[in-house]
């Protein structure tokens, strides 16, 4: 990726269509206040992000993005963050909120009622093309080479798809292919899920990424709301439908991830639970990630807020300032404290005395002096009073925060009230 990549027409007549209106209730508190694709990741990003970078590193410059639950930081971030797109240059970046345009239902009924609630403005632009994707995963995708892959394929649909082992596919939706990654049959949550004609260990499973040229999908959408009992929904209806009656082709992540010099595999997270969340966000601690974030060819657009850069104070036996193995953003401030294996978001605050272990701590938290912190996460704006411990007793823990069976321990500030 080091050259300065030119694109084909496919991505500029391309429309990016980001569904990011989910719940995320297995992240359990972080999603309180908050969209999934809203969490924060990676020390500066939101989940959002990674999508919408995809889009814009790939040469889409028509943007649209779905929200609905607990919608406000989300269109927030984004009003922040990604209004550099000019009309007057062709490009365009909507945020499209269930507005009860087409029916008096409030709400959108399902991923697919979400694009078509929305037609009249998608077909104002004029878009080739349609990419259809989910807001809340992170990885790093050139949808230019997919859109090539369903022009010359001659597909109805193209899904993009990730290997998995067989074992591990019963979670997701899974293809059934032919030797030309043709799809027979698209299976929700198989309990013998079938392997690949190349790599039978292996079954193709949906990163829920859909290409489709935009007056068949118009078509797809018109027919699937004029039917009764349809969920209105991506995966459960208009795929499988066209899988039966016309052409659905797979597209490997692998033929299109973005991989710079030290990431060995291609990346892609589900970071939809406490668990998967923490751990990812502490994998980017590893001396060579898995996720590089410092590929300066394929940049993480996000909404940066103007801060000092971070800061370390004190150089006193037991009071220290110091992080080893850790990512601090900026406006941080380590006053006399160690932190080891941990991330901290923009802002953050550590006292004397503290210790922060393989801790996630989102903005704007402060950690008052003494406290011991060891496999947490912390969420935006939390007061830590002085002295707390946690990740020692595990019987205490889990009676006053909201601790994973794996020992990861969620800490919001109505926790922190109930403490006093």
């Amino acid at each position: 990726m080091g050259e300065t990549r030119r694109h084909s027409p496919l991505a500029r007549d391309a429309m990016a269509y980001v569904l990011a209106g989910g719940r995320g209730s297995r992240l359990m508190e972080l999603t309180a206040k908050r969209a999934k694709p809203a969490v924060y990741f990676g020390g500066k990003a939101r989940i959002i992000d990674f999508a919408l970078t995809n889009a814009i590193n790939s040469g889409i410059r028509r943007l649209g993005v779905a929200t609905q639950y607990k919608a406000h930081s989300l269109i927030r971030h984004l009003q922040r963050g990604w209004n550099f797109l000019r009309p007057e240059r062709n490009e365009s970046f909507d945020i499209l909120p269930a507005s009860q345009r087409v029916s008096e239902d409030q709400w959108y009924a399902g991923t697919a009622d979400a694009v078509y609630q929305n037609l009249d403005i998608i077909d104002s632009y004029g878009p080739e093309h349609m990419v259809i994707l989910a807001g809340d995963h992170i990885y790093k995708m050139d949808y230019e080479l997919m859109l090539q892959q369903h022009v010359d394929s001659g597909a109805d649909v193209t899904v993009g798809c990730l290997e998995v082992p067989r074992k591990e596919a019963s979670g997701f939706g899974v293809m059934h292919i032919d030797d030309k990654d043709r799809i027979l049959s698209f299976i929700e949550k198989p309990k013998d899920p079938p392997g690949m004609p190349d790599k039978p260990d292996m079954s193709l499973a949906s990163m829920g990424i859909y290409v489709f040229k935009t007056s068949f999908l118009f078509d797809q959408l018109r027919r699937d709301a004029a039917e009764k009992g349809s969920e209105r929904d991506f995966g459960k209806n208009i795929i499988p439908y066209i899988v039966k009656h016309g052409k659905a082709v797979a597209h490997r992540f692998t033929q299109s991830c973005v991989r710079s010099e030290n990431e060995g595999q291609a990346y892609w997270r589900d970071v939809g639970t406490v668990d998967a969340y923490w751990e990812a966000n502490i994998d980017l601690t590893d001396v060579v990630p898995a996720l590089d974030l410092y590929d300066r060819n394929w940049p993480i657009w996000t909404y940066s807020e103007l801060v000092p850069p971070a800061k370390f104070v004190h150089d006193e036996d037991g009071r220290r300032g110091k992080a080893v193995s850790s990512m601090v953003s900026g406006g941080c401030i380590i006053s006399g404290a160690g932190v080891k294996n941990s991330l901290l978001f923009t802002g953050v605050r550590v006292n004397s005395y503290s210790r922060l272990e393989q801790a996630v701590v989102l903005p704007h938290v402060n950690i008052a002096r003494s406290a011991r912190l060891r496999r947490v996460v912390i969420d935006r704006g939390v007061e830590i009073p002085e002295g707390l411990v946690v990740g020692d007793d595990p019987v205490l823990d889990a009676k006053r925060f909201r601790r994973t069976e794996s020992g990861i321990c969620l800490i919001t500030q109505p926790m922190i009230d109930r403490l006093a």
